[in-house]
């Protein structure tokens, strides 16, 4: 799925956003933050769901798909929106695959727990065969019938003769977990909380402007925010100030609708951080 550099690189930015301390040397593999009471520890992605399994470290971030794939004694808790990535089958052109076709087949994947898993859901049996690496190739060598790897735009399955099949077997991303059945550790609520507030900074961004009051319930209505938006008196009068959270992905077709509406002084500000 995400590779393992962009994986642990976006969990540490979110968590320096998040207002945590984090390592500055990548050869750093301990950091102690005193400040929030927290001991960081570097380890590969694919054993993070292993160590928090089995207790060795209470959280950990790592993708959906190494915990599921790692079949350890961890939680998702909270999905974290970087490194997202699909997990598909896929086989050489013209072969109209199914799921139920995969029976008694060879299966070349990096990720052979996932994929079991997933099999034994339609209850079809194949020979998995582990690859770490470049398993696009794995049938032309012919090491395998068919495979399952990550896919984002498919460019690499069509340049080496491949084509998709099938629903996907997971959408994956960056994810906190714990281990399974374990008392919450301290400080979990507060972390939470921040890469909530993180969360929502990235997703949204505050949009302020002027709108007369014969428009101003209709704007709102556009701009409805997570709650309700800010409404104030301006000292022109018959106008209202309106500030309200709105989608980053779609604040510029809320600004055109705004300004159609009669709206002006239209301002989209970041939001660097927030509890929601």
């Amino acid at each position: 799925m995400p590779n393992k550099g962009s994986l642990a690189d976006s969990a540490a930015q979110m968590l320096r956003e998040a207002g945590y301390l984090q390592r500055t040397d990548a050869k750093e593999l301990v950091l102690l933050d005193e400040a929030n009471g927290v001991e960081f520890f570097y380890l590969r992605p694919r054993d993070i769901a292993v160590y928090v399994g089995e207790g060795t470290l209470d959280i950990g971030i790592t993708g959906r798909d190494m915990l599921l794939d790692s079949q350890a004694s961890a939680t998702e808790l909270v999905p974290l929106g970087f490194g997202r990535s699909r997990f598909r089958f896929a086989a050489p052109l013209g072969s109209a695959m199914s799921i139920s076709s995969l029976q008694g087949l060879r299966l070349a994947t990096s990720y052979p727990g996932l994929v079991q898993a997933y099999l034994a859901q339609h209850g079809v049996t194949a020979r998995l065969i582990r690859l770490d690496g470049a398993v696009e190739s794995a049938i032309r060598l012919g090491v395998a019938d068919v495979i399952a790897d990550v896919v984002e735009t498919g460019t690499t399955l069509r340049q080496a003769g491949l084509e998709l099949f099938g629903e996907p077997i997971l959408e994956s991303e960056g994810i906190l977990i714990s281990r399974t059945g374990a008392v919450p550790p301290p400080g979990l609520d507060q972390l939470e909380r921040r890469l909530n507030g993180v969360l929502v900074a990235r997703n949204y961004v505050m949009m302020d402007y002027d709108v007369s009051a014969e428009a101003v319930d209709k704007a709102c209505e556009i701009t409805p925010g997570l709650e309700s938006p800010t409404v104030s008196s301006l000292a022109k009068e018959g106008w209202h100030a309106v500030r309200a959270m709105v989608p980053r992905q779609e604040a510029h077709q809320i600004m055109d609708d705004l300004w159609d509406l009669g709206a002006r002084a239209i301002l989209v500000t970041d939001i660097a951080a927030c509890r929601i």
